[in-house]
């Protein structure tokens, strides 16, 4: 039997891990406290659609978030929706990211809404295993 609560305040705590490891995106380390390191690990984000960990660090961590960006914050704008699902958890949550381009020093602000899903690994706890990010909702 799961312990929703305990499951719920470790989802939190894994987010909050997401959260600082796309502001410290140049420490990858701190990516794979967080992500499972599987194949079949995904990110879909504006840019394009990663398969598989090393595809994640590579391109989104590497190229898209240090590389571009000098400076970068991730702020939730609400309390993150967890759903469990047994051994599985979908997160959402809103979100704001402020930046700094490395070419120009001008800043970069967009806001957005994402979708996580997290797998609880025997040993390694909850690991996040797919990512879905897109901006606001648009508005008729």
């Amino acid at each position: 039997m799961i312990d929703q609560d305990n499951a719920g305040k470790e989802l939190r705590d894994k987010i909050e891990m997401y959260r600082e490891s796309i502001i410290h995106a140049d420490k990858p380390e701190l990516a794979e406290q967080v992500w499972d390191t599987a194949p079949e690990t995904s990110f879909i984000h504006p840019r394009g659609h990663e398969r598989g960990w090393e595809a994640i660090r590579d391109n989104f961590y590497t190229k898209t978030m240090a590389n571009t960006f000098s400076r970068r914050e991730l702020r939730l704008t609400g309390e993150p929706v967890i759903h469990l699902y047994g051994d599985a958890a979908v997160a959402e949550f809103d979100w704001e990211f402020t930046a700094t381009r490395r070419a120009d020093n001008g800043e970069r602000h967009t806001s957005g809404r994402e979708s996580q899903i997290y797998v609880r690994r025997p040993g390694r706890g909850w690991r996040l295993v797919h990512v879905h990010y897109s901006g606001p909702a648009a508005t008729a």
